[in-house]
C-alpha cells in the first residue's frame, strides 16, 4: 500500500522527500551513497540520514532516482524494501561488491544476478522456502544492455545470498576457526552447481519484489578471488565501482520502460 506523505519510520523519508521516485538504488554501506550518487548526478543532494539508512536523491535524464544503503544483511534490507516501496518505488537495483567463486570470473569484472540461493532467513517471512528468489526480466536486461554497450566485462548468473559473513560462506578465518557441517563444502558445491559469487542481500530483495508486483535487480564488483585467496583486492574496488556507477546510469538511461 502506498502511503501518501507519511514519514517513515526507520528510513525517515517521505513520498516528497525523494522527489516521487520510482527506481531506488540499493548500496549496503552507508559510506558510499555520496560517492555513488555523485557518480550518478554531480548534483546529488543528501535528503536524510537515519540509523544505516544514508539516502540521496540523483537525478538522471530528468528521472528521479533515490540511492538509499540498507545496512548488512537481509533484515535490514527488507525494512528498506517495505518502507521505500509504500512511498511509491516500484524499481530496486541493489549495487554491491562480492567474492567469485568461478575461476574465470576476474577482479574488477561485474556479476549481474539473475537469481539468487536462499540462504537468508528473512526472505522466509515473505514467502516459503520452494519459491524462487529471482530477478526482474527486463530491469536485468537493461544492466546487461548497458554493460555491453560499455564494454564492461560482466558475467550474469546466480548468486549465494548468506546471512552471515563467515561459517555461511565457509570461511574458516573466523574467530572459532569452525563451520557448522552443513556449510563445509559448501562452496565447491556450489562452484560445481555453477553458482557465481556470494553476497548478503540478493535473495531477500528478489523474493520481495517478486511477491509484492515490484522489480528487482543486483550487479556487484568482484573484489575478492575465492578461487585464489580470501584477500580483499583494494584495486579492483575502485575499477568496479566506477563500472558499477556507469552501468546503472546507462540502463536508465537506455531502457524504454524506465518511467
Amino acid at each position: 500500500m502506498i502511503v501518501d506523505d507519511k514519514k517513515q519510520y526507520h528510513t525517515g523519508l517521505t513520498r516528497s522527500q525523494i522527489g516521487n521516485a520510482e527506481f531506488a538504488i540499493l548500496p549496503g554501506d552507508p559510506g558510499r551513497v555520496p560517492e555513488l550518487a555523485k557518480a550518478l548526478d554531480k548534483n546529488a543532494r543528501a535528503i536524510h540520514m537515519h540509523r544505516e539508512y544514508n539516502s540521496w536523491v540523483a537525478v538522471i535524464d530528468s528521472v528521479p532516482v533515490l540511492v538509499c544503503s540498507t545496512g548488512i544483511g537481509g533484515p535490514s534490507t527488507a525494512i528498506a524494501v517495505e518502507e521505500l516501496a509504500q512511498l511509491g518505488v516500484k524499481n530496486f537495483i541493489r549495487v554491491g561488491t562480492t567474492g567469485s567463486i568461478q575461476k574465470n570470473i576476474e577482479f574488477g569484472d561485474i556479476v549481474i544476478s539473475l537469481a539468487a540461493v536462499r540462504l537468508d532467513g528473512a526472505s522466509t517471512h515473505y514467502a516459503p522456502i520452494e519459491y524462487p528468489a529471482v530477478a526482474s526480466l527486463w530491469l536485468t536486461n537493461a544492466l546487461v544492455n548497458a554493460a555491453k554497450q560499455l564494454g564492461i566485462p560482466f558475467h550474469v548468473g546466480i548468486t549465494a545470498s548468506s546471512d552471515t559473513f563467515w561459517p555461511g560462506q565457509e570461511r574458516y578465518d573466523n574467530y572459532s576457526g569452525y563451520v557448522l557441517r552443513r556449510f563445509q563444502g559448501s562452496v565447491e558445491e556450489w562452484r560445481k552447481l555453477n553458482v557465481t559469487n556470494f553476497e548478503m542481500e540478493a535473495a531477500t530483495l528478489f523474493t520481495m519484489c517478486s511477491a509484492f508486483g515490484l522489480s528487482a535487480a543486483c550487479l556487484c564488483g568482484v573484489i575478492a578471488k575465492r578461487t585464489e585467496s580470501e584477500e580483499v583486492n583494494l584495486e579492483a574496488y575502485a575499477m568496479a565501482f566506477s563500472r558499477l556507477a556507469k552501468i546503472i546510469r546507462g540502463a536508465i538511461t537506455n531502457h524504454p520502460n524506465y518511467l
